[in-house]
Order: C-alpha cells, then structure tokens, then sequence
C-alpha cells in the first residue's frame, strides 16, 4: 500500500468515498443542486473535480495498491481567524459542523476519511490516518481536528485510542438518509512541536 497525492482522475473514487465519510449528507446536499437530468453523486464529482474548496481532489490523499484506490482522506488547515458570517447562509443540518469547526481555527481539520467496504480491517484507515498526523506536522499545526456521530461508536473509540479527545458537541438535525442521531462531537488531537 502506498498514500499519493489525490489527482483529477480520481474524482468518481472520491465523490463515492466522501459520501460514505459524511454519511449520505454530501449525497443529499449534491442532490438539491442538481440540475435537470443530473445526479447527486455527478454534481459531487464536478465538485472533487474543482482547484479550489474543502472537498477539493487538491486536499485529498488516496492509499493505494497495485493503482488500485482502496480509501481516502481530505484534510486541510483551518483558517485563523475562522470566520463563520452568517450562520444562517449555511443549510441547516450544516450549521452545527460549521459551529463546531471555527473552534478549532489555525487545526488541521480532518474533513472526512474511509475505506471502500472490501478493504476494510486491513489497516488502509490507519495508514490514512498516519497521513493526517504527517500532513499536519508538515504544515507546522500543533493540532487535528475532525468531527464524529456520537452514535458511530466504533469511529468515536478508533479516535480516542488514536489520541483523540472530545471538546465540544452539538446536536444532529436529521436529514433523509440519516445514518445516525444524538450528536456531532469535536474531537481534537495535540501534536508536540519539535521542539518537545
């Protein structure tokens, strides 16, 4: 296995996975700007496809095997100052992520992560994960930063052994499609500089 830099042939995979990551809310906010004829996940492909923005192929890493993409992870430094605007500019069940990411302003924030199904289990989300913490040294942050479900358990345990801790939630609004209720918890990892 090896990570690689995202690339513009990589979209339809990557559209794909960060449905997946974000559980079904990328797909359904794709889905309402969709235009006549087209698909969610083809408005999420334009959308990997652009140079700039979040979830851009720009700030995403693929993990490889034989040129074969087995998962990914988007990950970016946050702004500092992180200025929010008009909260109400955002779709509501975006709201409590934006909230939550302009507290940890200046972090590198872990947009989203996963695995294709058949590749779990084979520690192609620890490599990814390895990544982050890389990326985020290299970019001189003291900090990761992600958001999790309370109730998608197993990722919220993965982080914490990986040494992340939890500092602030707020409650999910439920969409059609919603995999998970309770609340989208902030978690936060410390880096020690290299002067530590």
């Amino acid at each position: 296995m090896e990570i690689r830099k995202a690339i513009k042939s990589d979209v339809d995979d990557l559209a794909y996975l960060i449905n997946l990551a974000g559980e079904g809310i990328p797909e359904y906010l794709w889905g309402a700007m969709a235009g006549p004829g087209e698909t969610a996940l083809e408005v999420g492909v334009k959308r990997a496809a652009r140079e700039e923005g979040g979830f851009s192929y720009r700030n995403a890493r693929v993990c490889t095997a034989d040129e074969v993409i087995l998962g990914m992870q988007v990950s970016y430094c946050q702004p500092d100052p992180y200025e929010i605007g008009n909260l109400m500019d955002y779709p509501e069940l975006v709201q409590p992520l934006v909230e939550l990411e302009s507290k940890v302003p200046g972090s590198w924030y872990l947009n989203a992560i996963a695995t294709y199904e058949q590749y779990r289990g084979k520690g192609v989300g620890r490599r990814l994960m390895d990544d982050v913490e890389q990326q985020a040294r290299s970019h001189g942050c003291t900090q990761i930063s992600l958001i999790v479900a309370s109730e998608n358990q197993v990722a919220g345990e993965l982080y914490q052994r990986l040494g992340y801790r939890p500092v602030e939630s707020r409650a999910v609004v439920p969409y059609p499609g919603c995999l998970h209720g309770g609340e989208w918890v902030l978690m936060v990892k410390k880096l020690e500089t290299l002067m530590d």
